[in-house]
């Protein structure tokens, strides 16, 4: 019996394996979802991987296999809810950081980041705010903690770079008084208080961060360049 070249097997190979992927896929994706429904309902403490597995309608060894841990499970869903999808493109490689840096001064510049943190902050912060309130108590927990104030910090500098490429910080404000700055703009507890405490609207929040981070950071002395063009 001859064998079949090996050209007119790789099709079916690749077709299976494509499925299995996508099916796995979707299946991770459901966890997560259910994950993020289940934390940002009982917090880190009150969720369990049995009550994440049954809202997902998977079993208990799915999500362990898939996540291994409950802390790494809260970070998956973090990262999801950060970015909006699942794919593996970092958030700072995304098209609205090209939108950001190609605007026509520093408003324009904070109002593309407003746009894009108000959203992001809308489906991740319960998350990340259960972060914080596990974290003292499971040692894994806690280094997800620290990676997300990393990340927000991350997230700031960039932030700050392409402002003062568009414009001048305050007389007397150091790069790195303004990179902290914006990070605390962007706590997700300050999300959670004005949003979901205050009863403000995402929009307004995302006016609130562009406005504050435009009267904090930005010269706006008489004859700035700034100055001139809020003035003309």
């Amino acid at each position: 019996m001859e064998p079949v070249p090996p050209g007119e097997q790789a099709p079916a190979r690749s077709y299976r394996s494509s499925r299995r992927e996508e099916q796995a896929r979707r299946t991770e994706r459901r966890v997560i979802e259910a994950a993020t429904s289940v934390f940002v309902a009982k917090g880190y403490a009150g969720t369990t991987m049995r009550a994440v597995a049954a809202a997902a309608g998977v079993s208990v060894p799915t999500v362990e296999l898939l996540f291994g841990t409950k802390a790494r499970l809260l970070k998956a869903a973090i990262d999801v809810a950060i970015a909006g999808d699942d794919e593996a493109v970092p958030v700072l490689e995304r098209g609205w950081t090209v939108a950001a840096l190609n605007a026509a001064g520093a408003e324009e510049f904070l109002d593309v980041v407003a746009g894009v943190l108000g959203p992001a902050q809308a489906r991740s912060a319960g998350l990340v705010l259960a972060v914080f309130e596990g974290s003292a108590a499971d040692p894994g927990l806690a280094d997800v903690a620290e990676q997300m104030i990393a990340q927000r910090e991350i997230t700031a500098d960039w932030v700050v770079d392409g402002l003062t490429a568009k414009a001048a910080l305050r007389t007397g404000l150091g790069r790195q008084d303004a990179i902290d700055t914006v990070w605390i703009l962007m706590d997700p507890a300050l999300f959670d208080r004005l949003v979901r405490r205050r009863g403000w609207t995402v929009e307004r929040y995302q006016d609130w961060f562009a406005r504050s981070a435009g009267r904090l950071l930005i010269d706006d002395t008489p004859g700035s360049v700034h100055h001139r063009r809020r003035t003309t």
